[in-house]
């Protein structure tokens, strides 16, 4: 008998971007990038965009929430893991603001169990709270991996493996069946990713793991094994494709589901 519920939608928090300016509006603003929200509704969470404030408060804040959703952005401030190197000419969009709040948001994220999803940016401030350092600059536009499509190795059986196969095999479940004898974890060993970022991760925080490289030995994907709650992070930006690329969309479907067991 239909009851007239909504399915449980996970509150996914996604920390939004400060932004100098934006269509139509006179000030600075705080944004989120429409694309990741839609990925979060398509898996079945309910995007809580959260306004960045002081790093203090971010744990009770967090505590509403079933996910986190760490975006790209601005780069981290070189001096949060680096202090005796000068500020590379190619550092742009810091913000002492949020780099503290996106700090204060994976750390508590990392400490409670909350299901987790960094990306781009994510990734290195991940890196950066558990005592991880970046390279400031790849070495220029040939070097680096702005606008970029490559391919990306991934490890056998890791989550960012698992979570981008496994929506890859359900979307083909029809045509996969005369080709049974493949291996769920080895469809997304190699992945096709959209990139578009001048750092990277340089020496690695405690306790992560690199799952995922690109061909030039760039880490793309990060996670921490024995962790409880589910977690991975990526250098790319999925939601560039999500829309059209299961497996892309698989990582946001994997954070949701995984939120569930967080809500009541």
């Amino acid at each position: 008998m239909n009851t007239g519920r909504r399915p449980f939608r996970p509150l996914i928090v996604l920390p939004q971007r400060f932004s100098a300016t934006a269509s139509a509006l006179h000030y600075g603003t705080v944004v989120t990038a429409r694309a990741l929200s839609e990925a979060v509704l398509r898996a079945g969470g309910e995007p809580f965009m959260m306004h960045p404030g002081p790093p203090e408060e971010a744990a009770g804040r967090l505590a509403r929430c079933d996910g986190v959703l760490l975006p790209g952005g601005g780069d981290v401030a070189p001096q949060l893991y680096d202090t005796g190197t000068e500020v590379h000419e190619r550092v742009y969009d810091v913000d002492a603001e949020q780099d503290a709040f996106d700090l204060a948001v994976a750390r508590h994220a990392l400490a409670s169990g909350l299901p987790l999803l960094a990306l781009c940016r994510g990734l290195q401030v991940v890196n950066v709270a558990l005592g991880g350092t970046l390279r400031q600059d790849m070495g220029g536009e040939e070097a680096g991996h702005r606008h970029r499509v490559h391919r990306v190795a991934l490890a056998a059986g890791s989550m960012v493996a698992k979570a981008m196969a496994g929506a890859r095999a359900t979307t083909r479940a029809t045509a996969t069946a005369a080709a049974g004898s493949q291996k769920a974890a080895g469809e997304a060993d190699k992945v096709e990713v959209s990139c578009c970022h001048h750092q990277c991760v340089d020496r690695l925080g405690d306790g992560l793991t690199v799952t995922g490289r690109a061909a030039d030995g760039t880490v793309e994907a990060l996670e921490l094994p024995g962790r409880r709650a589910w977690f991975t992070a990526v250098q790319w930006h999925p939601e560039d494709t999500a829309a059209s690329a299961p497996g892309q969309q698989g990582l946001f479907d994997a954070l949701v589901e995984t939120s569930r067991g967080q809500g009541s």
